[in-house]
């Protein structure tokens, strides 16, 4: 079930709401916990009902750590560390394995396929929607009960932690320290209006993103992506501005969405996004793009490492140790791997503080420094350089529209490409314009994609979801226009899309 569907709209966020605020008020505390996990079991089995097995085998598993480690505590047999270094590689390596089976199993086949020429076949295994969300949000949960930093909690407190369905699917990752007491808090059990209100805003401006933004720069991306190595200079260029926006838009819009619906709760969802785009180099840019996931690497990885504990050139190998975890993480293929490895090459670049930008913070002194408006540009540059990695099936196809950028080149397929830009709003110029000439309604299409991208850079250079939505200055103004924007996105629902994070 999608955020953006009738289905979730007019029913399942309803009954939500209503059967929890509703038990709550009747006193029925553990009863609401069931009903909420329920709810989201049911939101997060609509997609395939295979998917609860794999979801509740997983949440058995850590909860069956978790009441190990507590029984060894109660005996004081925790200061065995053995015993605990035992029960940490387990929970890692079960449910990294469990990660790795659905996940990497076909992409470690064809590598062992092309390495030896055998003819191994595909096992096409379901990827379960979200299953590198959960996984890592009980493995940091396990890995700090084993190193006695987390509480154990009750079994249904734990499974609501866990597929709250807000952000079950495509995040943010959350922390057990930043969820469980929240939902233990009865103070938040009851009707704020203050937090509906904010949630509705946080809500609509998702919803906004993703619709009006996000669904619309997906067709003319899709399309180009069918046949990425017939795409001139210029196609290229308009494309993969389209899709840097498309992603952000998407994947800000789904954890606005998520946030927005959490805050109905009187749940707070720690922040994904800071207005990324804006950042001056590369590393300030990871700060702001997919905070959790950031936090979870540092966390987990950076940090067991080494950190920067052990020296400068130990310290940069760490950094780029885990951008190519992390750009694995996002999808098993070599074009993830070297997207994530190039991310973090200019990590790494940023670190070395040789040439910086004024206004960031470095470790140390730069031996040059550039205006912040000029770095600025540049990592937009690179960062849209680098999703040339990120979106395409191949790593040929990938230098190809790399290289496209540098050789000129044309051959007129940019308004083939852009004829799928669907916006309804245009359609009656469209219509008009096809009805006069094939080469006017060429033209159409160019200016509506010129439009789109201008409307896109606009809104990532202004104030983002977090700066807006808690804001009540004007309310009834507010009100009318958020009433408006939510119509407009309801009745734009002629088709259902996914979000392009539930693919990873």
């Amino acid at each position: 079930m999608l955020f953006n569907s009738y289905i979730f709209i007019c029913i399942l966020l309803p009954v939500a709401l209503l059967g929890w605020y509703g038990l709550n008020y009747f006193g029925h505390n553990r009863l609401a916990g069931i009903f909420l996990t329920g709810i989201s079991l049911w939101f997060y089995a609509y997609f395939h009902v295979s998917y609860l097995f794999v979801i509740t085998g997983s949440i058995v598993l850590n909860y069956l750590i978790s009441l190990i480690v507590e029984a060894y505590r109660k005996h004081g047999d925790a200061e065995n560390g053995g015993v605990m270094r035992i029960l940490l590689i387990i929970s890692v390596v079960a449910n990294l394995g469990i990660l790795f089976y659905f996940k990497y199993t076909d992409f470690l086949i064809e590598n062992i396929n092309t390495l030896t020429g055998r003819d191994i076949a595909l096992r096409h295994i379901l990827l379960p929607l979200g299953i590198s969300f959960f996984t890592f949000q009980q493995l940091s949960y396990v890995i700090d009960r084993c190193r006695d930093r987390a509480p154990h909690y009750d079994l249904i407190t734990y499974m609501t932690f866990v597929t709250f369905f807000p952000q079950l699917i495509a995040g943010p990752i959350v922390t057990y320290d930043e969820m469980m007491p929240q939902f233990a808090d009865m103070g938040r059990r009851r009707i704020d209006p203050d937090n509906m209100r904010t949630g509705i805003r946080y809500f609509v401006i998702g919803f906004a993103k993703k619709i009006l933004l996000a669904d619309v720069l997906a067709g003319p991306v899709n399309q180009a992506f069918i046949t990425p190595r017939e795409l001139d200079t210029v196609t290229v260029i308009i494309v993969m501005l389209m899709y840097m926006f498309e992603l952000y838009f998407d994947f800000s819009g789904y954890c606005d969405m998520a946030s927005g619906i959490a805050k109905m709760f009187n749940i707070d969802l720690p922040m994904n996004f800071n207005s990324p785009y804006t950042s001056a180099n590369v590393k300030e840019l990871w700060q702001r793009w997919h905070i959790t996931l950031s936090r979870f690497f540092t966390t987990y990885v950076y940090i067991p490492l080494g950190g920067s504990r052990r020296g400068y050139g130990r310290m940069l190998t760490n950094v780029f140790i885990v951008f190519v975890l992390s750009g694995l993480w996002h999808g098993a293929a070599w074009t993830y791997v070297l997207w994530g490895a190039v991310n973090g090459l200019l990590v790494v670049w940023d670190n070395a503080c040789l040439i910086g930008v004024r206004g960031c913070e470095y470790k140390r002194e730069c031996k040059l420094y550039i205006p912040r408006k000029a770095g600025q540009i540049l990592t937009f540059c690179f960062f849209l350089l680098s999703l040339c990695f990120f979106r395409s099936s191949t790593i040929p196809d990938a230098l190809h529209l790399i290289r496209s950028v540098f050789v000129f080149n044309w051959n007129g397929r940019l308004f083939d490409i852009l004829s799928y830009l669907k916006t309804p709003e245009f359609y009656v110029i469209e219509e008009a314009a096809g009805m006069m000439s094939a080469n006017m309604l060429n033209y159409v299409h160019l200016a509506c994609a010129l439009i789109m991208l201008a409307v896109s850079f606009i809104i990532i250079l202004k104030p983002n979801s977090h700066e807006i939505a808690p804001r009540n200055d004007h309310p009834v103004r507010d009100g009318i226009l958020m009433g408006i924007v939510f119509a407009w996105c309801f009745i734009s629902l002629n088709q259902v899309s996914t979000f392009l994070y539930f693919n990873f």
